[in-house]
Parts: structure tokens; sequence; C-alpha cells
């Protein structure tokens, strides 16, 4: 199970910082920001390997569920 950041979302962060830079504007002067998205993966096959159980809510609510 994870639950992070979503990587589309990071990537285009990145992007956006890119573009101000070659724009001109310093480093130095933007603002961290956080993600805003976040995903929750669930891999059911190595939960069930270990033996573990996973609510079906959760596996419903989770973003990626991997069988």
């Amino acid at each position: 199970m994870s639950y992070g950041t979503n990587i589309n979302d990071a990537f285009r962060q990145a992007g956006v910082y890119t573009g101000r830079v070659l724009r001109g504007a310093k480093p130095a002067d933007l603002p961290v920001v956080q993600s805003t998205k976040f995903e929750l993966v669930i891999n059911a096959q190595t939960a069930l390997m270990l033996g573990l159980t996973v609510s079906q809510s959760l596996l419903a609510t989770a973003d990626e569920v991997i069988e």
C-alpha cells in the first residue's frame, strides 16, 4: 500500500518551475509548493500473499488497485 504524491502532478509542477526560470525568475525567489494531488495505490496480490485482509471500502476508495 502506498499513499503519496501523484507523479504526473509532480512533473507538471516541475515544468511550471522550469518555465518560470526560463522566463527570467530567480530560483531563490520562487515559492516552495507542496503537491495538491495524492493517490492511494494498493497491491492486492502482495497483501494476499502476506495473508493480509484489505477491506472492500478501502479498495473502493483507492486510486489504483494492483490485482
